[in-house]
């Protein structure tokens, strides 16, 4: 497999406003919109993550120290660990769905630091993406 081609370091034009031979990333990471937009994501990927492991991890924990409450039947031969089974995918579909939400306030942080890069005159006509 062949290795990705580095990506070129865009810099701005001599004289353009902001011109200090910083390449994009540096000038990013500098940004306190990017410090915000690592804190918003930090603050719903660890307790998204948290919560579905503990979750996850209740019905084997159930299972093995309480057998009569998980084999309770609810619904004919179906017992609460089958119910609690099936509704781990409606969990994870849940947190999905927070996620998508929670995305949009990721999108607006990275339009603004986008913004922000072009009225200093950085160039944005490379995506990033070439070699990937």
């Amino acid at each position: 497999m062949a290795l990705p081609r580095p990506i070129p370091i865009q810099r701005p034009a001599e004289g353009a406003a902001g011109t200090n031979n910083k390449s994009r990333w540096d000038r990013v990471q500098e940004m306190d919109e990017f410090r915000l937009l690592l804190l918003a994501k930090k603050e719903f990927v660890i307790p998204a993550t948290i919560t579905f492991i503990v979750y996850y991890f209740a019905l084997p924990v159930l299972v093995g120290y309480a057998p009569e409450l998980m084999n309770r039947k609810v619904l004919g031969p179906v017992n609460l660990a089958y119910l609690f089974a099936l509704s781990q995918f409606f969990v994870a579909w849940g947190i999905a769905f927070a996620y998508v939400g929670a995305a949009r306030t990721f999108d607006k942080f990275g339009h603004h630091i986008l913004s922000t890069l072009k009225k200093e005159g950085y160039d944005d006509s490379t995506s990033g993406k070439e070699g990937l």
